[in-house]
């Protein structure tokens, strides 16, 4: 019994890890994929962070005869923070401004997801600015937590 149960935890382990590894943070909201991103935007442009663009890929579709559940993506940034960090690798730009997307499953649940930006750190090898990591982190931990209520 005891090899049974040791078995389970260690695959159940394999897989947590595996699936956390994909540094992707989500969270349901309470609200439509529209609404959740309007709450985002208003909140992170209250906080004064620059929105680059807003992309409705459901829209995008529906102009070659595609039909996608609701799904979006808003890119918004600092550049205070984000230059930091790219003072430490270049390569970030690929990650950065921020990019989070909230979409629709089939059953109607609507989830708002991002990068971990500790997974961003691990990724560009950037070992020096756990403090910019940090606020980031903390920063849109609140921003979609916020959003999704």
């Amino acid at each position: 019994m005891k090899t049974i149960i040791s078995v389970l935890a260690t695959v159940f382990l394999l897989c947590s890890t595996a699936w956390a590894a994909d540094g992707l943070i989500t969270k349901t909201s309470n609200h439509s994929v529209k609404q959740t991103l309007d709450n985002l935007e208003k909140i992170v442009k209250e906080k004064g962070f620059t929105v680059f663009a807003r992309i409705n890929h459901g829209a995008a579709a529906m102009k070659i005869g595609a039909n996608l559940r609701p799904i979006e993506v808003l890119i918004f940034g600092n550049p205070k923070l984000g230059s930091k960090l790219m003072l430490s690798n270049q390569s970030i730009g690929i990650d950065l401004p921020v990019k989070v997307l909230a979409w629709e499953d089939e059953k109607g649940t609507v989830t708002l997801g991002y990068n971990d930006p500790s997974w961003l750190a691990k990724r560009h090898a950037i070992t020096n600015r756990e403090k910019p990591f940090a606020k980031m982190a903390g920063a849109l931990k609140k921003f979609t937590d916020a959003a999704v209520e």
